[in-house]
């Protein structure tokens, strides 16, 4: 179905440098002055927000009809031709202005607080804001020459802003850190304004800018930039299958109390409907607006891709006009701007009959492999793994086979070829993420709290060494690794699984938990980790085998795979077959490149070096698979082998 971009050059807050003047532009369909309707703009400067002598100036705006959406309220403020009312006052001068819509209707009254749709900066407390005097963001040179890595190549690390750095500046000069610790791609929780101070951001308001808690627009436009220098692409987290209950198309048709809305109802699932309310996908005016939303962030912002929540919520099947056909016109649009030479766009562009790298991944749990199958996604969320080894953590051994399986991503598209593109396939790995509680909860749990409040309860560390069998299996396994914010130093944050408990609660990392015993360990093994699935392309691409039963392994051969001198062909896939020894006598501290290994079936007599066992990138030799087996607690780790 045709889709087209809003005309944000007459929507939202647009400054005519040239007169000091701001145009306002908002389509309410079905909102006509014919009918005696009557829109207003109250603008006041930041610094004027909560001064009680100086209210906010107001404008009306004009109506008129414009196609496609019909009702269309306009007009253009004079911001430095207006006088103050005050002399105290900030009116005029250069700085942030906030604003917000009054609706006055002949049958419900004046509804006031009203945002705007198209805002590119938002304000304290729900209101909508621009910049008289914005300068634009001047890119670094080196941005013109960025490319957005291969699917294949990319190791995650998903963010709340809040929480790893607090805001923007002081996430930017993560990027350093992140680079030297191994991933080249961040995965940031939404940006969106919404209405709360603390949230993660999953009931979005606003959706054309930076939330004013993490900074503003610039700021954001300079951690891209930064990320960029150090090799780290960016993707953001997007929310289109519903909204918080003041996004101005559900709060204002709501208070006008209109039978119809159009923009917002129930489309596919209605997940979230307690506290967000949904968004449909038939009208028009909604398909233009979120694909215009995937434009802005694609052109204002250089964000190499979208991860894509709740699509259960839009989603109405492979040809349908929902999710299917929005990240469909979404890489189509970035085809035509690559071939285009637009400016930035080439990030994208992988060569003469390469496809092209826009990142598009889907958070459809309840059908990962299908959405791959069958739309223009190539990345995918997928619990299978995340199910698998969390059932394995607390001792059901039963689930070691669906763990060995998932981390092989049996059932998973690995490409797509759909009207003549291209497209690589794949799915993220993880064993943590924003939804859930710190893998370490799985192998026990403390309280610090005096009060024994629930909240506060967190995994204990002193069983970091429990992490560190996951870790290995999930950096080193089929797909996509993504680690969750802290993970490499063991946070151990508890998070219960419903309430507002979960976004309410600002769980800020505890960066002091890098630098002690624990901490300091799992870093080192992950940085080990991920330099060696960097360097061997083996690991991040080929076949993958998993052997359940390893007796049928007890006479090693060496295997096609491997030349003659037991060098292995990076061309080739490996055989990766771990055995693990389950024991009831585990070593409680292990130095972070050092694991009890022995022959299977002795006791150890010494630590042997990690090295030994990950040769310079490769996995155990059939050969070394056969003596050797790690040493573990009882419900730590399965007894399964795996490759890819």
């Amino acid at each position: 179905m045709a889709i087209n971009l809003l005309p944000l050059g007459s929507l939202g807050a647009v400054e005519d440098k040239s007169n000091d003047t701001v145009t306002f532009g908002i389509w309410l369909p079905w909102v006509s002055d014919s009918d005696g309707n009557s829109v207003q703009v109250k603008i006041i400067h930041e610094r004027d927000q909560f001064l009680q002598d100086i209210p906010p100036r107001e404008f009306p705006l004009t109506h008129s009809v414009r196609m496609p959406y019909g009702d269309f309220w306009s007009t253009t403020a004079p911001i430095t031709g207006t006088p103050p009312v005050t002399q105290d006052s900030a009116w005029g001068s250069s700085g942030r202005y906030l604003y917000r819509y009054r609706i006055d209707n002949p049958n419900v009254g004046s509804l006031d607080w009203i945002i705007d749709p198209c805002a590119r900066e938002f304000g304290v407390g729900k209101q909508s804001a621009f910049t008289l005097g914005y300068k634009e963001y001047l890119w670094n040179t080196a941005e013109g020459s960025w490319r957005t890595p291969p699917l294949a190549d990319l190791i995650f690390y998903e963010v709340n802003i809040a929480e790893l750095g607090g805001d923007l500046e002081r996430t930017s000069n993560l990027m350093a850190y992140l680079r030297d610790l191994g991933v080249n791609a961040i995965e940031v929780m939404p940006l969106s304004n919404v209405a709360a101070s603390v949230d993660w951001g999953y009931l979005p308001i606003g959706y054309f800018g930076v939330d004013e808690r993490f900074g503003n627009r610039s700021g954001f436009q300079q951690m891209v930039d930064i990320a960029h220098e150090h090799g780290i692409a960016v993707v953001v987290d997007v929310v289109y299958g519903h909204t918080g209950v003041d996004f101005p198309y559900f709060d204002a048709y709501t208070r006008l109390r209109y039978r119809e809305n159009p923009f917002m109802g129930p489309f596919a699932k209605d997940y979230f409907s307690n506290f967000g309310k949904s968004t449909d996908f038939n009208r028009q005016l909604t398909r233009d607006y979120f694909y215009t939303v995937n434009f802005h962030w694609l052109e204002v912002y250089h964000v190499d891709g979208f991860r894509y929540d709740c699509v259960p919520n839009y989603w109405d099947g492979p040809l349908g006009v929902g999710y299917a056909n929005l990240v469909y016109e979404t890489y189509q649009l970035a085809k035509t701007k690559i071939a285009q030479n637009q400016p930035f766009w080439n990030r994208f562009d992988a060569g003469a009959g390469s496809p092209i790298r826009l990142i598009q991944c889907a958070e459809q749990l309840e059908g990962p492999e299908e959405v791959l199958r069958t739309t223009y996604s190539n990345s995918t969320w997928q619990n299978h793994t995340f199910d698998a080894a969390k059932a394995v953590a607390r001792g059901d051994r039963g689930r070691l086979a669906d763990w060995g399986l998932s981390l092989g991503l049996f059932g998973y598209p690995e490409a797509g070829n759909t009207n003549g593109d291209v497209i690589p396939k794949t799915a993220l790995q993880y064993i943590e993420n924003h939804d859930h509680e710190r893998f370490i909860c799985n192998f026990g749990t403390n309280n610090p709290d005096e009060a024994g409040n629930p909240l506060f309860a967190e995994g204990d560390r002193n069983r970091w060494y429990m992490l560190q069998p996951y870790l290995i299996a999930i950096l080193m396994s089929k797909g996509q690794p993504m680690l969750w914010q802290g993970e490499e130093f063991a946070e151990n944050y508890f998070l219960p699984d419903f309430g507002a408990g979960r976004v309410a609660l600002l769980r800020a990392l505890r960066w002091d938990f890098f630098y002690d015993a624990p901490g300091q360990g799992l870093v080192k093994l992950v940085r080990k980790l991920l330099r060696i699935r960097r360097n061997r392309p083996q690991l991040r691409s080929g076949a993958y085998y998993f052997f359940n039963d390893f007796r049928s392994l007890q006479r090693p051969r060496v295997h096609s795979c491997c030349d003659q001198h037991q060098r292995c062909r990076s061309d080739s896939p490996i055989l990766v077959s771990n055995r693990w020894q389950l024991s009831r006598r585990a070593t409680r501290r292990r130095s972070e490149s050092q694991w009890n290994c022995t022959p299977a079936g002795n006791v150890a007599t010494r630590p042997l070096p990690l090295r030994s066992y990950l040769d310079r990138g490769r996995t155990l030799t059939t050969t070394q698979q056969s003596k050797v087996s790690l040493r573990i607690p009882p419900c730590g780790l399965p007894s399964t082998a795996s490759q890819h």
